[in-house]
Formats: C-alpha cells, structure tokens, sequence
C-alpha cells in the first residue's frame, strides 16, 4: 500500500512509545532510533505531501475537463438559440409572404369577379338590345301587316 518507509516509520514510531529506551539497548541506540523515528515521519510527511499533491493534480485536472465541458456545452447552446433564431426569422418572411400571396390572390379574385359580372352584365345589354330590335321590327309588322293577296 504505502512505501516500505512509511512502515518503518509507523514501527519506529510504535517501539519508541511502548518499548522505551531499554528496547534498543540503551542510549547510543536511542539516538539512532530517534533519528529512524524522525527519518520515518519525515517518510510520511513527504509520502502525505506528495498524495495530497497528486490529489490537488487531480483535482485541477477534473475541474479544468469539467470547465471545458461546461465551455463547450454552453457554446452548444448559444448554437442552437442562432439557429432557432435563424429558423424564426425565416418563418416570419415566410409568413410575409404568404400574407401578400394571400392578399394577392384575395384581390385576384375578386378583379376575375368584376370581370366575369361586367360580362355577364354587357352581355344582358346586348341581349336587351337585340330583343328591343326584334320587338321594334315586330311592332312594325303588327301594326302595319304586310299585303296580302287573297
């Protein structure tokens, strides 16, 4: 798990609070196993550091993924609201257009109307007129009868 120093530590650690001085034989030795104990916090203090470093790496590492994530995402959006403001910009000259098409046709209609009732009316004029003709020249032939021969 840990390097084999940190074990030594934590041992060095553990004989100098339960086995006193007596343990490594007296006070030249005692040195030595204060200077191992040292030596072994050291190894963790170091071997502390350097995970917490790593764990700081990571960290800003992770962080800075997630940024660029949120960063990309956030451009993905601002994409999308251009092209839903595209299409909506579109579908209203759309719309223009087909209002004026409509009002064209609308107007179309009724110009092809008038039309149609204009001719319809001259043609009930020339209709009246033929038959005021005919009536006319009947009359004619009724009021004076042409000569007949018995």
């Amino acid at each position: 798990m840990g390097n084999l120093g940190d074990w030594i530590g934590v041992f060095l650690i553990i004989a100098v609070l339960f086995g006193g001085g007596g343990f490594f034989g007296g006070g030249a030795q005692e040195a030595v196993g204060y200077q191992a104990t040292q030596t072994g916090i050291r190894d963790i203090l170091l071997s502390s550091a350097n995970n917490n470093y790593e764990t700081a790496m990571l960290v800003s590492n992770q962080t800075r993924d997630l940024m660029a994530q949120t960063y990309a995402n956030q451009i993905n959006v601002v994409q999308g609201f251009n092209q839903i403001s595209s299409a909506i910009a579109s579908l209203s000259s759309q719309l223009g257009t087909c209002c004026c098409d409509i009002k064209s046709t609308l107007l179309q209609d009724k110009y092809d109307a008038a039309l149609r009732e204009l001719a319809k009316a001259q043609n009930e004029a020339t209709n009246a007129a033929q038959s005021a003709y005919l009536l006319s020249t009947m009359g004619k032939w009724v009021a004076n009868p042409a000569a007949t021969t018995a």
